[in-house]
């Protein structure tokens, strides 16, 4: 397959935040580059005690289409992405993916991200369309996720929509710089869904491309029942944003 090659006036930086990743960091860094050579990569570390700060910090030093912010300590996903999202609207990219290290992300589908997005503004990877997937996973996992999908698409009434709790995504810029950073109210993986949401809300064109999400190669899951559940509770908090966010005109689409 032909790769896409990003137009020098499409810049296009990959976000990627890390914790005790080291080992993943180090592998997933040159497979994204094998694929997207041109497109920047910005490691978001939150103090990682295993030195993959340190280790983002060298490949950096080596190579200028790598970048490191450093948080405080461990504070959630959310508030790493929110950090890596300010850190590239300060800047001139167009195109922002979020991805994660362990390789439950593929590097494999960022072309398919790429050519989806030249008609959307927000492109999702999905595991529950034709040609998407998981690999595995224990039953219990497969039934909290496509239950919860089910759970929170019905809520929001996001029923064109099939996957919405990933975190595997392309934004336009535009779509980050409409959003109220400041006051996103979930922190952890009900940051997925909310992030989609307000996008829905402000009118912009969503769409999916199918990924096969198989389990992390190295470390462990930063997911458990207990973080999924805090998430759907949460959902029924972001149905009150409908009635404080107005879409967009029809003509700034």
């Amino acid at each position: 397959m032909t790769t896409p090659s990003p137009s020098t006036a499409t810049q296009v930086l990959i976000i990627i935040p890390t914790y005790n990743e080291m080992d993943n960091l180090a592998r997933i860094v040159p497979a994204i580059q094998e694929v997207l050579p041109e497109a920047h990569i910005l490691v978001v570390d939150d103090r990682s005690p295993d030195g993959t700060g340190d280790l983002a910090e060298r490949l950096a030093a080596r190579d200028t289409r790598i970048h490191v912010t450093h948080g405080e300590g461990k504070q959630g996903l959310g508030v790493a992405y929110i950090r890596g999202f300010r850190w590239a609207l300060e800047r001139d990219y167009e195109l922002i993916f979020q991805m994660d290290a362990d390789f439950s992300h593929q590097p494999r589908f960022l072309p398919a991200f790429l050519e989806r997005i030249e008609s959307n503004d927000l492109v999702l990877g999905a595991r529950y369309i034709p040609g998407g997937g998981t690999e595995n996973w224990s039953l219990k996992r497969r039934m909290l996720s496509r239950g919860g999908n089910i759970y929170a698409r019905t809520v929001l009434g996001l029923r064109y929509l099939h996957d919405i709790t990933g975190g595997f995504k392309c934004f336009r810029r535009e779509v980050l710089a409409s959003i109220d950073l400041d006051n996103i109210q979930q922190k952890g993986f009900g940051f997925q869904i909310e992030l989609t949401w307000r996008a829905h809300l402000q009118g912009f064109r969503i769409a999916e491309v199918p990924i096969v999400f198989p389990d992390r190669a190295e470390g462990e899951s930063k997911m458990s029942g207990t973080i999924f559940k805090e998430a759907l509770l949460g959902v029924f908090k972001l149905r009150r944003l409908k009635r404080r966010l107005t879409p967009r005109p029809p003509e700034a689409r």
